[in-house]
């Protein structure tokens, strides 16, 4: 069982889990009896209903302290996934009794089946999402008792489980796909693979035309995913999602079939949850006030649903020091700094040069602004961040810093696009990619959403164009670098985090550091604070962070300096010659400490002779959930960079 993690989730366990749980039958069904009789019928669906139950009601509580959660990929699945429990249950030695997921944010299905397993308390399924609940945004095995497999990063699941069929041929293996993750290029190739080798791979696709951004019906014209799987040779079978007799026939067909085969079940997403059936934004968590009047109207008391009062989003305060004290959200800065570029050209010259196209994210990354305000050179695309990224490149082909391709997703996914820019670098492509969510600052959906390994971009050879990286401090930064970066030529990647940052202020003054006076150069490293005692270097959402630590020891008459390097893979022999002189440089950065900044400065510094006492901190190990304690979870506070500091100094 999972043992309490927080005084919260101590209080949340003094209360009941709304839903009985033991209701839930353990129904035994024939897949090669595809006729359910009444009883049968009746029995299942009091099992959806709870199974659905319970989704609305621990998800809920996502949306109640603050982190977020997705209810509505869970939800529509639970016919399917009570009838394979069922089929699993009477014939287990046919099956792999893993329900793989290649849509990991419908993790609220897993952790409600370790329940029913017995792995986890029904109450602690209240702290979903929450810190050190062992409850995160996505499934991690051996992080939640009873959690199966790790999954998160979209398309990822079909090739690995095509692996785990191959080893278990005698078995079919089960996976809940959707019609987003289905988008994603790995799909296809897995498709193949089981196609020739004629694995006993059963897909069960959510399809339910919804994705965070709209609908594909909308932006991906054309877009099958029947018509794809047919094409790639499987066996489909098209169902009624909610027409638990359409459906049931239809998970039978699939599983009794020998081979791959999948069942496309339509439905909308959310049915008959009133205020988000049917919407994109019932792809995230549902709302409190939702949830408590689908569950009132599924028979639970007011009395029953009274622990939503007591769950408040964690509250974190602490007085940075050499910041202001308002914030920008930088992921979103950089589509207005895209737009003051834009807003300088005619409509028809910026349609002629400049394409900017989405990866079904342009609400997370800064780019529905500049859908809104410049709809001219904007491309909706779904989830496809290999072939959008080099469609992205491709438009700048041949066009010598005239024409720019905008490319956008999260950090974690710049793994992804590795190949795609070897190949951009090669053909001299123009492209400008931001990449956001970067580190792990207020990332609830926890390790496989982190952005960790952004030096992985520049891995192109000495005499090839260059890959610049860049990593702003603050919106004023972030301005300042796209306005001067746009219209270069190469790849340039900016990044950004998915929390909100403040500003940067001048020493001793309220003036911002990077306002209306400052110009970016690219390269060039910046002294925010100079110091005789050492140097941290740092930059992006730590370098507020490192001034904190750097101000306060400073008061203490400790002169430490500070230097912000917004260009991570460039060497500015200057100012390295300043903090190589001094007695110790610590690099602090929200990156992986195994392969960011600190893994490779040191060896800069001692390779032009330069040998004072070095550290370097970052992100080394799995996080623990929820918002505002990724950062100190990784050692990463202000407390503890002064800390190491002061070791240093020792």
């Amino acid at each position: 069982m999972v043992s309490d993690a927080a005084p919260q989730q101590r209080r949340l366990r003094a209360q009941s889990f709304p839903v009985d749980l033991s209701k839930f039958k353990n129904l035994k069904l024939d897949y090669r009896r595809p006729q359910l009789s009444e009883q049968e019928k009746s029995d299942l669906l009091d099992n959806i209903n709870i199974f659905r139950d319970a989704i609305v009601a621990f998800s809920a509580t996502g949306n109640a302290r603050g982190v977020s959660g997705h209810t509505g990929g869970p939800f529509d699945t639970a016919p399917e996934v009570c009838i394979l429990l069922a089929f699993i249950n009477a014939n287990p030695e046919k099956f792999i009794d893993t329900f793989f997921d290649e849509a990991g944010h419908r993790v609220a299905t897993q952790y409600l089946l370790s329940t029913l397993d017995g792995h986890i308390d029904p109450e602690h399924l209240l702290n979903y999402r929450e810190a050190n609940s062992k409850l995160p945004g996505h499934p991690e095995l051996g992080l939640t008792p009873g959690v199966k497999f790790s999954s998160g990063r979209l398309g990822h699941m079909w090739a690995m489980i095509n692996g785990v069929a191959l080893a278990n041929k005698d078995k079919n293996v089960i996976m809940l796909g959707s019609d987003g993750s289905q988008q994603e290029g790995d799909d296809a190739e897995a498709a193949r693979l089981a196609v020739a080798q004629n694995l006993n791979v059963k897909l069960f696709i959510d399809d339910n035309d919804v994705t965070i951004s709209g609908h594909p019906s909308d932006y991906m014209k054309g877009y099958s995913v029947t018509k794809t799987l047919e094409g790639h040779g499987l066996k489909v079978v098209r169902a009624e999602g909610e027409n638990i007799d359409s459906l049931f026939k239809a998970v039978c067909e699939v599983v009794a079939y020998n081979g791959p085969a999948a069942v496309v079940a339509s439905r909308k997403i959310a049915p008959e949850i009133e205020g988000i059936e049917g919407e994109s934004h019932a792809h995230d968590v549902i709302p409190v006030a939702v949830a408590k009047k689908y569950l009132t109207k599924r028979g639970y008391t007011e009395d029953q649903l009274k622990f939503y009062d007591d769950i408040k989003p964690k509250s974190f305060s602490y007085d940075y020091k050499g910041v202001t004290s308002d914030k920008g959200a930088n992921r979103v800065i950089f589509g207005e700094a895209v737009n003051m570029v834009l807003d300088k050209l005619s409509k028809e010259e910026a349609a002629r040069r400049v394409m900017v196209i989405d990866s079904d994210l342009e609400g997370s990354t800064g780019l529905k602004g500049i859908h809104s305000a410049h709809p001219e050179v904007f491309v909706p695309s779904g989830v496809m961040e290999r072939g959008n990224f080099s469609a992205a490149a491709g438009f700048g082909f041949g066009g010598n810093g005239e024409r720019q391709g905008v490319f956008s997703t999260f950090s974690a996914f710049l793994e992804m696009c590795l190949s795609e820019m070897t190949m951009a670098r090669l053909n001299h492509c123009n492209v400008l990619c931001h990449f956001s969510h970067s580190g792990v600052d207020e990332m609830a959906d926890n390790t496989c959403h982190f952005g960790l390994n952004h030096f992985f971009a520049d891995n192109g050879l000495e005499d090839t164009a260059p890959t610049s990286l860049y990593f702003p401090a603050d919106g004023e930064q972030m301005k300042a670098i796209v306005n001067t970066v746009f219209w270069d030529q190469g790849i340039r990647i900016v990044f950004s985090t998915r929390s909100k940052v403040p500003y940067i202020l001048k020493q001793g003054t309220q003036d911002k550091l990077y306002g209306a006076d400052y110009k970016f150069v690219p390269g060039k490293e910046e002294v925010v604070r100079t110091g005789t005692a050492g140097y941290v270097v740092s930059f992006g959402d730590m370098l507020y962070r490192s001034l904190d630590a750097v101000e306060r020891l400073r008061e203490q008459g400790v002169d430490v300096g500070l230097i912000n390097k917004p260009t991570l893979n460039v060497v500015d022999e200057e100012t390295l010659k300043v903090y190589g002189s001094s007695p110790f440089v610590l690099v602090v950065e929200s990156i992986s400490q195994k392969n960011g900044l600190g893994s490779r400065l040191g060896t800069q510094l001692i390779q032009r002779g330069f040998t004072p006492k070095y550290k370097h901190i970052g992100t080394f190990h799995e996080g623990c959930g929820g918002i505002t304690d990724q950062i100190p979870y990784q050692k990463l506070h202000p407390a503890d960079i002064e800390s190491e500091i002061r070791k240093l100094m020792a």
